[in-house]
């Protein structure tokens, strides 16, 4: 039974999947009020409790402290109210690159008891489009930097119909600025419901389709009374730095929820490549880093150089399973842990974790405080102890996607079906073997093969095609292509380079197939479905 609402947009509640078909929510341990509205808690709130000259928000030259964030975004959040009409249950859309205002935005439109939904800058009109005519969003936020694809996106929408740009600078004013310029900095937040839908993290799947996942303003806390607490340590000596981008929710929870959960810093970096990593962990002394294993690799790599990582006393790793190679190396040469997990946006966050002094290479580790998993066959029926089967988990977090049939696939039972393959040994700890379905992940990012299909066949040079993930060492997947060109066309490096610009031009950049190579003819059935399993045993 869901708690009171402050919505007054029932769009969020009435797209909930039915009861029946949610996971069981396991809540003991984790109690808040039943108003609670997740922005006030980790901004006014945490000036309340004394730090309000704490940093709470490094980046593009700047520090913010906790007073000066919430001042921030009680001034943004009036604009929205005031000035654009925002009411509670609205969804609003935000895009931008890893930066404070981002951050500044998101809190501010939760204070007003919007649904938010962020979005990475990488993606094109597109793909903007299917997640605003999903969430029927009709207001989005953006970087002035990044406002054309989204322009292009509002100007084909039926329900896109403002579009306000922030500075994401620190260096130029934007609309949003001078409308929250001269606003109070005292803001009555909306006393959300803490069963009210606060965010909408997109995922596509293996279909490219993309769902949406619903979580409300508890979970964004649990994440933080959870994982981060128990597994993590956090203090408010801490400063995070990492590279998901905010809009997924890793990110968001490593490089956001954790630190202002409990008077810690982050230090966000716009372009989050290992090099300038290194840069901000020496320039802050950064304590947290959240990441993937390829970036552990290239900063392994500059340490050879003579890179100083010393100031950090935890390493985090998700979006793909760390192998156990780059595990050993890490501790051998830092001397400090590095943590594997497994979380998924359907959760919000890591749901298995290794914990400090217990970690082991090639582990993906125990449940976190609160969470339940095993391993199942089809038919949900526990395996023994040493058997390869499908991961389950349950706890306080799990999946309600947004209006879709999807739902009864990723929940059977009450569990949630994660989509990967796991071993549980036989002193409880998990460990990762494969993913159960199609998804590429590479470098921390899922792609799916029929999108990027799809892409690859607005080009004329492409007949046919089908897309792959295939091992690489340094990203642990790459995305692959078979081309079969239409006629005339002469394969080779010239034309590979040329789809694969198109590809960047198309979708997000990211999802573009880095191995290119071209067949006569694709393996099917006889009903003419593409066998992928069949160009991964090629590959």
């Amino acid at each position: 039974m869901l708690g009171p609402t402050a919505h007054t947009d029932s769009f969020a509640r009435d797209n909930l999947p039915p009861s029946d078909l949610q996971p069981n929510f396991l809540l003991e341990g984790f109690d808040y009020p039943e108003r609670l509205n997740a922005a006030v808690e980790l901004t006014d709130r945490m000036v309340e409790k004394g730090f309000g000259d704490h940093v709470a928000l490094i980046g593009n030259g700047r520090r913010r402290t906790y007073k000066e964030l919430a001042d921030w975004t009680n001034r943004i959040a009036h604009a929205l109210v005031e000035d654009y009409g925002i009411r509670p249950g609205n969804r609003v859309l935000i895009r931008s690159a890893n930066n404070p205002a981002m951050v500044a935005c998101w809190l501010a439109a939760t204070k007003a008891g919007a649904v938010v939904v962020n979005t990475m800058p990488m993606l094109r009109a597109g793909e903007l489009a299917q997640i605003v005519d999903k969430a029927e969003i009709a207001f989005a936020l953006c970087d002035t930097r990044l406002l054309d694809d989204l322009r292009a996106c509002a100007a084909e929408s039926r329900f896109l119909r403002r579009v306000v740009g922030f500075d994401g600078t620190a260096n130029h004013d934007a609309e949003l600025d001078r409308a929250a310029l001269d606003k109070p900095v005292r803001f009555q937040a909306v006393e959300t419901g803490r069963d009210d839908v606060a965010l909408l993290g997109f995922t596509s799947g293996t279909t490219g389709q993309p769902k949406a996942t619903m979580h409300f303003h508890r979970d964004l806390l649990i994440i933080a009374d959870g994982y981060a607490r128990e597994v993590l340590g956090v203090t408010p000596d801490d400063v995070f730095v990492g590279s998901p981008p905010l809009a997924f929710t890793f990110g968001l929870g490593g490089l956001a929820v954790f630190p202002l959960r409990f008077g810690a810093a982050a230090a966000l970096l716009e372009h989050a490549s290992p090099a300038n990593m290194i840069a901000i962990i020496n320039a802050y002394k950064a304590t947290i880093c959240f990441t993937a294993p390829t970036a552990y690799i290239a900063m392994l790599a500059a340490m050879e150089a003579g890179a100083d990582l010393s100031s950090l006393r935890v390493a985090v790793s998700a979006g793909e399973t760390l192998p156990a190679p780059v595990f050993r190396n890490w501790v051998e040469k830092t001397g400090k842990p590095i943590l594997d997990g497994i979380g998924a946006t359907e959760m919000l966050h890591i749901f298995i974790s290794n914990r400090l002094g217990s970690a082991q290479p090639g582990a993906t580790g125990r449940p976190v405080g609160g969470y339940e998993a095993k391993i199942v066959d089809d038919e949900m029926n526990e395996l023994p102890r040493g058997t390869v089967g499908r991961l389950a988990v349950r706890g306080p977090t799990g999946c309600r996607y947004l209006a879709d049939s999807r739902q009864a696939g990723y929940v059977r039972g009450g569990w949630n079906l994660t989509g990967d393959s796991f071993i549980q040994d036989e002193d409880g700890v998990f460990h990762f073997a494969a993913r159960s379905d199609d998804m590429i992940i590479s470098s921390g990012y899922n792609i799916a093969g029929p999108e990027v299909e799809a892409a690859l066949l607005t080009h004329p040079d492409v007949r046919e095609c089908g897309v792959i993930g295939v091992p690489d060492p340094q990203r642990g997947q790459i995305v692959e292509a078979h081309v079969v060109l239409a006629p005339g066309v002469a394969p080779g490096d010239d034309t590979a380079k040329r789809l694969q610009d198109h590809v960047k031009a198309v979708i997000a950049p990211y999802k573009y197939p880095r191995s290119v190579r071209f067949v006569d003819a694709l393996p099917k059935t006889s009903t003419g479905k593409l066998q992928r399993f069949r160009l991964r045993e090629q590959a």
